[in-house]
């Protein structure tokens, strides 16, 4: 045999109990087993990131919801806000509008005294005018003592009629 395939056969053999010796001490069951190690503890990696992936979907449907209710509660606080403004805007419009009619009735019953005192104080000096020109005229007319009686029963006529 030439040196080539002696040193072949020595590979070969070498090879052989090589293989032999990692059979006998189990070395393929080890790397298998390794292997199956390694695989179980990939694919429970897996399941955990499928478990926390699923918690963080459900905490984001939980905020999801509670802004959407927070969103509500702002709006409802919104709209009852100006609900409340214009309830507001209202009763001091209609207390303004009150105001304004009593001050209105308050100037009107001034007036309307203003006016019975006036026409009342234009009467008192028709009538004291009248009874004036009564007098003066009555006066000519009648001597002293019956134009005093006369004055004096038509002066209390006059006031009786006009009271």
């Amino acid at each position: 045999m030439d040196a080539t395939s002696l040193a072949t056969l020595w590979a070969t053999i070498a090879l052989i109990i090589f293989l032999a010796i990692a059979i006998y001490i189990k070395v393929p069951g080890m790397i298998a087993k390794a292997l199956d190690a390694r695989a179980a503890r990939i694919s429970s990696e897996l399941d955990e990131a499928r478990k926390l992936r699923d918690e963080a979907q459900q905490l984001l449907g939980q905020y999801k919801k509670k802004r959407k209710e927070a969103e509500q509660e702002a709006a409802d606080i919104v709209a009852a806000a100006k609900r409340e403004a214009e309830l507001l805007a209202a009763d001091a419009h209609k207390k303004t509008e009150d105001y304004v009619a009593r001050r209105t009735a308050l100037a009107e019953q001034k007036i309307g005294q203003a006016e019975r005192d006036a026409v009342a104080e234009v009467r008192a000096s028709a009538v004291d005018i009248a009874v004036e020109a009564a007098r003066a005229l009555l006066a000519a007319k009648v001597d002293a003592k019956a134009g005093a009686d006369l004055f004096r029963s038509a002066l209390q006529d006059v006031k009786a009629k006009l009271n």
